[in-house]
This record gives C-alpha cells, sequence and structure tokens, in this order.
C-alpha cells in the first residue's frame, strides 16, 4: 500500500526555490512567520552537493523550518521524513526532524511526540542524513507515533544547540513507507520467509515452526509448492494452504487451530489421505478431541486401516469424535472379500482356539467363520501362524474334532481392529453411503464405549458395525438409520447383519433398521434395546420371518422396551456354548420384553415374535417377562406369538420359573399367551375330580405346573342340589402333556370355579 500512488496523494513538501513563503519559522499554521525576506535564509541556486538548496543562519536556540502544507496523517499510513544538512561554518548544532500535529479541527493536538532524535554535524562541508517515521502505530522504529486523532501536520526539521552556525538543507522528502511495516500489519506470515522451499526434498519442518513462532496470533499462509516434513509437526498458528504438504506415515501433522478436515484436505491435496492424517492427529495428545468433516464428502477407494494410519499407538481411551460429514466408497477390488478355506481342529478344553490350521498364513485377522458347529458372528481374533492356531471370538457349539472351516475376510470403510484397545471414540452425524461395496465399521479388539451417534449407514455389503473381540463393551448406537443392501432380496436368502457384539452393557436406542438378515447378533449381558424400530419382510404371500434380533448369552439380563418389531422375531440361543448341554451355570433367564409394538405382514401361520432354541439338553426359563406388548398380524393369522426351536433340543419343563406373561393385546393371533392364567371350569353334572385346562394359553407349551388359587364363581352344590363347602385339592402336571389341573372335591359336585394355572415356580 501506498497512498502517494493508490489514492494520488502529492506527500513531497514544496521545494525551496519555488518560495520561502511556503516555509514557517514557526509550527507552519497558516499565519506563522514565514521565511520569505528573512535576513537570517537565502536561496544557494547551484550548491556542489545539493543543486539548489537553502542556507539558514541559527539565530534562535532552537530553529524551526516547517512546510507550511497540510501533510495527511492516515491510520495505518506510515510516512518517513528525509532531510539531507551540512554545516558551512560558523559554530556546529544539531539537526532534527520535527512535526506539529492538527486535529480535524484545525487545532493543535498536544502530548503528542513531535520531534526526532537529533544528529549533531562536526565537520564542515559533510552531508548528513536526518529521517524519522511518523504514523498512527508505536511500532518499532517509528518515531513519532501520533494515533488516530491527528488528521495531518507540519513537517520539517530544527536546528538545535549553539547559534550562529551556518548550514545548508536540501529538499525535504516526505514518502509513504508503510509496505515496511505491512508484515507486522498484515494477518499472516508467509512460510517462505522463515526458510520452507517447497521443493518437494528440503525438509521445511524447522521453517514452519520458526513461522509458526514469530506469528504471534496472525495466520500461517503456505504458499504453491510441495512442502516436505520430515517428522511429526504441530501448528500453533490458524493456517491456509494452497501448497501441500508431503510426511512419512508415521509422521503427524496437528493443526491446533484449524483441526478440520478440509484444512487437512488443502494441506495433502488428498481427501483419502486427509482423512488418514486427521484420523491419526485425532488419536493423539493434542488440544482437540473433535475432527470435525464439516459437512464435506470423503470418497474412499479402499479401506481406512486407521491402526496403520497411527502406528505407534496400540491402544486409546481418551474421548475422540469424527463428526459430521459423509463417507462414501468407490466400487474397485480393494473392497473385494477375502475367502480361505482350510481344515482346523477344535477342543472344547480350549475354547476359543482351532489349532493345526491349514492355509494359516492366508487367514487375515477379522475373517467371520462358518463351517459345521460355528454360531452366528464367529470371527478370527487373533492369528499366531507359527503355532498355527487362531483365536476365536467365541467358542463353538459343534464339539470337538477336526473339520473344514470357511474364512470370509469383509472390507470396512473404518476398521479399527488393528488396536489392541480403543475406548472413547464416537462417530456423530456421519453418512456412509457404502453403495453395496463395502462393509461399515470394523471394531478393536479391546475396547469400552464406542459409539454412534444420528448416524447414517446406507447399503452395507455385508455387514455394518462388525465386533471381532471386546472392543463392543458399552458400545452404544443412539437415533442412527441402517439401510440394508438386500431391500428386495427375499427373507430367507439374506445374508447381511447389522450388528453384533461380543461384550456387555450395549444401549440401541431410538434407531431404524431396515431389512437386514439379520438385524442383531447379541452375546453378553446387560443390553438395553429402547425405542428401535427394525423390520425384515418382503413381498412374498405367506413368506417366512427369520430372526431380527439374537441373543446368544442365556442369562442375558437384557430389556427390549418400546420397540416396533417388524416383520421378525427375538431368537434366544446358547449357540456359543462349547458345551451346549446344561451343566453348573445359569440357564435362560433375565430377558424383559416390554411394551413393544410387534407387527408381521402376510406370513406363514406358524411364525412367531419370541423363539428359545437351546443348543443342548436340560435347559429351561428361569426368569423371563414378556409384559404390556401389542402383538399384530396383518393380511392372516399367525398361530401364536412364541415358541422353542427344538432343533437340537427342548426345554426342561419341570423347572420352569419366574415367567410372566400379562397385559399384552393380541390381534389376528389365534391363541393368546398367558402365565399365570386364569381358566374357568364349569361343571354341569355332579362329578368329584374336574378337570381345568390351561394348555392353549400356558406359553412355550409348558407344563401346568402350580396353581395359585382356585376360586368358586356362585354356589357349589352336589348332585342333589346342597352347598358343598369343603375345600377341594389340587393335583398338577396331568394328563399326557401334564398341562391339566385336577380339582378334587370329597363328594361330587357341580357348578362353576377360576382356577389360576403356572407354568412355573414363581420364585
Amino acid at each position: 500500500m501506498n497512498i502517494a500512488i493508490t489514492d494520488g496523494v502529492n506527500l513531497t513538501p514544496s521545494a525551496f526555490e519555488l518560495g520561502l513563503g511556503q516555509w514557517s519559522s514557526e509550527n507552519g499554521t497558516a499565519g506563522s512567520a514565514t521565511y520569505a525576506g528573512a535576513v537570517n535564509a537565502a536561496l544557494v541556486p547551484a550548491d556542489a552537493d545539493f543543486g539548489t538548496c537553502l542556507e539558514m543562519t541559527k539565530t534562535q536556540s532552537t530553529q524551526k523550518l516547517r512546510w507550511m502544507g497540510q501533510t495527511p496523517i492516515l491510520p495505518g499510513v506510515y510516512l518517513r521524513i528525509t532531510a539531507k544538512v551540512k554545516a558551512v561554518s560558523g559554530n556546529f548544532c544539531a539537526v532534527r526532524i520535527a512535526g506539529y500535529a492538527m486535529s480535524a479541527a484545525n487545532a493543535h493536538v498536544n502530548g503528542l511526540v513531535e520531534v526526532a532524535s537529533p544528529v549533531t554535524l562536526t565537520t564542515y562541508g559533510k552531508v548528513v542524513t536526518v529521517q524519522a517515521i511518523v504514523g498512527s502505530g508505536t511500532r518499532a522504529g517509528v518515531d513519532m507515533a501520533w494515533g488516530t486523532v491527528p488528521v495531518y501536520g507540519h513537517f520539517g526539521l530544527d536546528l538545535t544547540g549553539q547559534t550562529g552556525g551556518v548550514v545548508r538543507i536540501e529538499d525535504i522528502v516526505i514518502e509513504d513507507i508503510t509496505e515496511a511495516f505491512l508484515r507486522d500489519m498484515m494477518d499472516v506470515v508467509d512460510v517462505r520467509d522463515y526458510g520452507a522451499k517447497g521443493d518437494g526434498t528440503t525438509d521445511d519442518r524447522a521453517a514452519f515452526l520458526a513461522a509458526d513462532a514469530a506469528a504471534d496470533g496472525r495466520s500461517l499462509i503456505v504458499p504453491e509448492g510441495s512442502y516436505r516434513i520430515g517428522s511429526s509437526l504441530s501448528i500453533d498458528s490458524p493456517i491456509r494452504f494452497t501448497g501441500t504438504l508431503i510426511m512419512p506415515t508415521a509422521a503427524r501433522l496437528v493443526l491446533q487451530k484449524n483441526f478440520d478436515f478440509p484444512t487437512y484436505a488443502k494441506a495433502f491435496g488428498d481427501e483419502e489421505l486427509a482423512l488418514r492424517k486427521g484420523l491419526q492427529a485425532l488419536l493423539s495428545y493434542t488440544d482437540n478431541n473433535i475432527f470435525d468433516l464439516c459437512g464435506r464428502r470423503v470418497d474412499l477407494t479402499g479401506p481406512i486401516d486407521v491402526k496403520a494410519a497411527v502406528p505407534d499407538t496400540s491402544s486409546w481411551s481418551n474421548r475422540r469424535v469424527l463428526a459430521n460429514g459423509q463417507i462414501s466408497v468407490s466400487d474397485n477390488t480393494a473392497w473385494s472379500t477375502t475367502t480361505v478355506t482350510s481344515n482346523a481342529t477344535y477342543s472344547t478344553s480350549q475354547s476359543t482356539t482351532l489349532s493345526n490350521v491349514t492355509n494359516i498364513a492366508n487367514i487375515p485377522v477379522g475373517a467371520r467363520v462358518s463351517g459345521t458347529g460355528v454360531g452366528r458372528e464367529v470371527y478370527v481374533l487373533a492369528v499366531d501362524p507359527g503355532a498355527a492356531k487362531l483365536t476365536l471370538s467365541q467358542p463353538l457349539y459343534g464339539g470337538s474334532g477336526t473339520r473344514s472351516y470357511t474364512f470370509r475376510r469383509y472390507k470396512y470403510a473404518l476398521d479399527f481392529s488393528g488396536f489392541d484397545y480403543l475406548a472413547r471414540f464416537t462417530i456423530d452425524n456421519v453418512e456412509f453411503l457404502l453403495g453395496g461395496v463395502a462393509s461399515g465399521i470394523l471394531l478393536a479388539r479391546e475396547g469400552d464405549t464406542f459409539g454412534l451417534r444420528d448416524c447414517w449407514m446406507v447399503k452395507p455389503k455385508d455387514r455394518a458395525i462388525t465386533s471381532i473381540g471386546r472392543g463392543c463393551q458399552n458400545l452404544y448406537i443412539d437415533r442412527c438409520d441402517f439401510l440394508s443392501n438386500e431391500l428386495d432380496v427375499n427373507v430367507e436368502n439374506r445374508t447381511s447383519v447389522c450388528v453384533n457384539v461380543n461384550a456387555n452393557d450395549t444401549k440401541i436406542r431410538d434407531s431404524r433398521f431396515v431389512r437386514f438378515g439379520t438385524t442383531m447378533v447379541l452375546d453378553g449381558t446387560g443390553h438395553v434395546i429402547v425405542g428401535n424400530h427394525w423390520f425384515q419382510g418382503d413381498g412374498q404371500v405367506d413368506g417366512p420371518r427369520v430372526p431380527g434380533l439374537v441373543f446368544t448369552t442365556p442369562n442375558v439380563q437384557s430389556t427390549v422396551t418400546g420397540n416396533y418389531i417388524d416383520n421378525n422375531f427375538i431368537e434366544w440361543t446358547n449357540e456359543y456354548s462349547p458345551d451346549p448341554n446344561l451343566g453348573t451355570q445359569y440357564s435362560f433367564g433375565g430377558l424383559t420384553m416390554t411394551g413393544n409394538t410387534c407387527i408381521m405382514d402376510d406370513v406363514a401361520a406358524w411364525v412367531t415374535w419370541l423363539s428359545i432354541k437351546p443348543y443342548g439338553s436340560g435347559h429351561y426359563i428361569q426368569g423371563l417377562t414378556v409384559s404390556n406388548n401389542v402383538f399384530k398380524a396383518l393380511n392372516g393369522n399367525i398361530n401364536r406369538i412364541e415358541k422353542v426351536d427344538t432343533s437340537f433340543a427342548d426345554l426342561d419343563y419341570a423347572r420352569m420359573r419366574n415367567i410372566t406373561f400379562q397385559n399384552n393385546i393380541f390381534n389376528a393371533v389365534s391363541q393368546m399367551t398367558v402365565n399365570p392364567v386364569m381358566v374357568q371350569v364349569t361343571q354341569s353334572s355332579a362329578q368329584s375330580v374336574w378337570s381345568a385346562d390351561a394348555a392353549a394359553y400356558l406359553p412355550f407349551g409348558g407344563w401346568a405346573r402350580h396353581v395359585e388359587s382356585v376360586v368358586a364363581v356362585g354356589a357349589i352344590t352336589n348332585a342333589a342340589g346342597a352347598r358343598v363347602t369343603a375345600m377341594p385339592f389340587i393335583t398338577a402336571e396331568q394328563g399326557a402333556g401334564k398341562n391339566l389341573v385336577n380339582v378334587t372335591w370329597p363328594e361330587a359336585a357341580k357348578g362353576k370355579i377360576n382356577v389360576v394355572i403356572r407354568i412355573d415356580t414363581p420364585n
């Protein structure tokens, strides 16, 4: 900036030869005395050094020379006043630049520094240059800082010291030198000014650090170029990139003031690399715990192996958040499933190990295991090629033996499986557009409190969220939407799974899941499934239905409350038991199913909403509450709401306890299920033994094991019509199916009674 150029301002005072009437011997204000006709001032037409110049005899203690023109003073503008002087004869004096500050009201502004440091003349004929800088700001190098009140000044010089000396003065020059202060005045610091080369070869790290230290609150700018940064770099100042960075994989870039994806994308010129580097910085000790995508879309050409992006970090437990954007994938072979088939030996004594594994070098960590005796969602947790052993996420139910297994390694947009431990990582308001090309998120092997909030996951190829270990402990999913890639596939042909869990205390709340093969496979205990809608129907007439929510721990200690369970059922198994027959462990219990809306539309009549599937013998139910739910079938009836799947074994009905089916609503369900259930018995002819039949109502086809009460409805009479007042006794577990109760009177009787029957022991 130069106001002489930009604003056309003439700063240079009049030359002396144009008349001394423009030069004041006082302060330069209008009406002040001038040197026109003064006896101590004259023009010299041809000085050897100055050409035409002013010769002045010093007659006062401070001899003033001020141009009477008004030199403007503007905020942010800095002027340099220059004068060349030489002593000719007489006493030597001192010379200094001076000025007189004036306000917009043409009044003197008091209290300002109006003179610069003096220079003493010591030799006749020697040209001495005196200078001073005046401007609005108090900056290094400014001799007269006048602030913003003065709007113009009268500038010149003072002769101080002894009188009687004669000096000659060249025309005074005033120039705009604001550009000398631009570095301090502008809000940017250029890394090139501190040695950065940007040639792609020189390590520019030291230059970036030096520029950052000098910025002092200003922004760094990185001009066009390729800047190699040899090791981790942390920048505390705001920064703007035109050029790009080259950094080793292990080197972190931490932008404390611009910790967001758009800045990292500019820094590296590659969005995929920018996401890797952003996640790398996020999982380090920075002042930021949120990496903000700022609404941007990141296109991935392959899986993001987060551990590989952070090679020097194996575990992390501070809160970190990836937020506010979209992750999409492009279709290529990088997303292809790796499939390996091998023989291996399994022993129930080492329930999570496969040994003598052939072809083990080709089996990757995170592969899903399938084969005879393998439950759903069993994964490879670790591989030991030297010992030919694999560690599994869950035991196998099929017993000991050598079998053939298939290992399928799906590819995930975000893969955290390389971490030994990852805790308190949240993905917030991120949409995953997976297009049937990639799966979604693979969790760390161990961890705690991984979460998704307000996220969308659209069309994952095989899995949305997978846990291969216990990195799912305290997993929470809140207000998310999952849309399957199998929307048009019939129920029985779908293979996708939305989420699986191996650990405890999952919270899945207020989320929606659309047409997955299976929505949730949950091992562990303490799960809270509240306020969700998951639906798995199709367009078939009288079609089958498959599990939507699978519990694989018998004593599950979990609640399913206030959900919309749509065209699928809850299946409860013990398929992760290496010895699935009941031993000393707890059997099926601890499940509460309350306040849910459950529908089936155009399905086969045998479909139910709750199925218990024991994989071994001896199991029973020891705590189950199904209450205040609505069960409704559309376009045809279904038989009942619950069943035992006896593909492997039945339940032990003699051990049932603490089972409640109460206050449910049934629509187009042929047979209600109630426990305890009240059965009314009407005996029109006198008999001593009456039979109460509750078989149709009792859950799971259980036995009539106990009677809570027998209440007479009206008088009980004998054959002669006399009242029978004696108390009857009951005998439970009667009939071939043990689902009848006999009420025995001391004499033949007739009348009506209400009998409350249970399939269980209520404690």
